[in-house]
């Protein structure tokens, strides 16, 4: 079930074949978006209910579903030779969770990975969230461009990566390296740890470095999607003046 009017045009965009249904809120049906994407579903062929708002109001954890629900087919998981498919297609840029668990935060962080460009979001097959209704939700539409690779050992995962030539930079609030000291234009993989327990101990010893989101104010730590965008964004900007620098 994906709901939202952001991540079902991305759904009917990118992976029309996967939608089953569409509901509509009848009262929802005559505004400008939502009139659009059920146009858009009737000439896909997709079938198109209209119902009373209420009746989407009651989906599964009360999704934010702004008047429209789409019923889809499985989407395709993918595994860690997916993964191996990007490195090989010299993917430069991914981020990966370690032990977080809130499915808004997972989608949140697919929707700064899409923005930034990363290849793919990595996340270990125990103690992650899963893509719910309302991690779609979140992701806004993210997670039909960003697929969320699941791993069984991500500190493995991480070694292996670094083997390739990768930079593995993790983030933790205890190190006296600033974010903005490291070299980003690297292929890289930033890590972010939950909050409150941040990066577990093996995902640590296999990072190549430990930086730190400098804090000017009194909080001592951000969201981890905030902080991912902050860390992806960092690397965005880095590479930009690289290629600015680099121009003739």
């Amino acid at each position: 079930m994906v709901g939202g009017v952001h991540a079902v045009e991305a759904l009917l965009a990118r992976a029309p074949e996967r939608v089953k249904r569409i509901q509509v809120a009848a009262d929802a049906a005559a505004e400008g978006r939502v009139g659009a994407l059920e146009a858009r579903a009737r000439t896909l062929g997709i079938s198109v209910e209209r119902v009373h708002r209420d009746r989407l109001d009651k989906v599964e954890g009360g999704l934010r579903h702004q008047g429209v629900v789409a019923w889809t087919l499985p989407r395709p998981r993918a595994t860690e030779n997916d993964l191996a498919d990007r490195v090989a297609a010299g993917a430069d840029l991914f981020l990966a969770l370690d032990g977080v668990t809130d499915p808004h935060n997972l989608g949140a962080c697919l929707r700064s990975a899409d923005a930034a460009g990363a290849a793919a979001l990595i996340v270990p097959r125990d103690r992650s969230a899963a893509l719910t209704p309302a991690a779609l939700k979140a992701a806004s539409g993210a997670a039909e461009t960003v697929p969320v690779i699941t791993v069984v050992n991500l500190a493995r995962t991480l070694r292996s990566l670094r083997d390739q030539g990768y930079w593995v930079v993790g983030l933790a609030g205890d190190t006296g390296t600033a974010l903005y000291e490291l070299d980003l234009t690297l292929p890289t993989v930033l890590v972010m740890g939950a909050e409150g327990e941040g990066l577990r101990r093996l995902t640590r010893e296999n990072c190549d470095s430990l930086a730190a989101i400098p804090m000017a104010g009194s909080v001592g730590s951000l969201n981890v999607s905030v902080a991912a965008g902050v860390a992806l964004f960092e690397a965005v900007r880095q590479r930009f003046e690289a290629r600015r620098r680099q121009a003739p």
